[in-house]
């Protein structure tokens, strides 16, 4: 097992079937989704990633050196198979809190964080899919969460349990506060923006799909934009999975629209 700086991108499961999952390879190019999150008062920039890391076990110390060789901040992690909901150190500078796997040992989320600058101020683990923590930065409040949705071959009823679930736990955040999702989402946004322009930026991958319907649904309810989208990449830095000839889209970053165009509120750049 290696990780690998190239330009593909190690993505999860065919559209078939959601039991297979990602090879034991994740390159780098895996933190596909990167977002410099500004705190404007303060002139601080959080560095902040996504991944699909397919597991986490031996791969702890190396995720740790490669977010700091790219200066990431804060990575949101799916699909880490590790049991139990606990906190562990990932080398000197970076602690993972983690969501663990279900009983068959399947999905498990969590959140890496460096060490410089931000206090941890609680820690809410919902299930396998859906952590979440809330940090200051610089006398600023940040809420991160990592999202695991579930796959395409998954039941409506999962789906719509996963949703509901992201929705309750979002709800706990105060209205004033920042608000990140960073995740595999398991959908395809698609590029046409119409009638949502306010949540999506039209720079999108491939058609909209059912799947996807339901990241954009999401996005309008809580006033999110989908971060991904606002920006114009090639096509090799949109796409997130690639197998057997297929290219999609499936890891998002979300903020909370209402404070992210504000002025004192969050920006993000590329």
């Amino acid at each position: 097992m290696s990780l690998t700086r190239n330009k593909n991108r190690a993505r999860l499961s065919p559209r078939s079937d959601p039991q297979i999952h990602r090879p034991n390879s994740v390159d780098m190019q895996g933190l596909l989704h990167r977002e410099r999150v500004r705190l404007k008062k303060q002139a601080r920039e959080l560095q902040v990633e996504t991944l699909n890391v397919s597991t986490m076990t031996g791969r702890g110390w190396t995720i740790a050196d490669l977010m700091k060789t790219s200066r990431v901040d804060i990575l949101c992690v799916q699909e880490t198979r590790w049991k139990g909901n606990k906190a562990r150190e990932l080398g000197e500078r970076y602690k993972m809190f983690y969501s663990g796997a279900n009983k068959e040992g399947r999905n498990g989320v969590g959140i890496i964080l460096s060490s410089e600058k931000k206090e941890i101020v609680e820690v809410n683990r919902r299930n396998d899919r859906i952590i979440w923590v809330r940090l200051m930065v610089e006398n600023c409040t940040v809420n991160i969460f990592s999202a695991y949705a579930p796959q395409i071959g998954c039941s409506d009823e999962e789906k719509d349990h996963f949703w509901s679930d992201l929705e309750e736990e979002m709800e706990k955040v105060p209205a004033d506060e920042r608000c990140l999702v960073g995740g595999d989402l398991n959908g395809h946004v698609g590029q046409n923006n119409h009638v949502i322009s306010r949540i999506h930026g039209g720079y999108g991958y491939d058609e909209r799909n059912a799947e996807g319907e339901r990241i954009v649904d999401f996005a309008v309810s809580k006033d999110m934009v989908l971060a991904n989208t606002f920006f114009t990449k090639r096509q090799e830095h949109t796409v997130t999975y690639k197998s057997g000839g297929r290219s999609s889209q499936i890891d998002y970053l979300m903020y909370k629209c209402a404070t992210s165009f504000s002025s004192d509120g969050l920006g993000y750049g590329n």
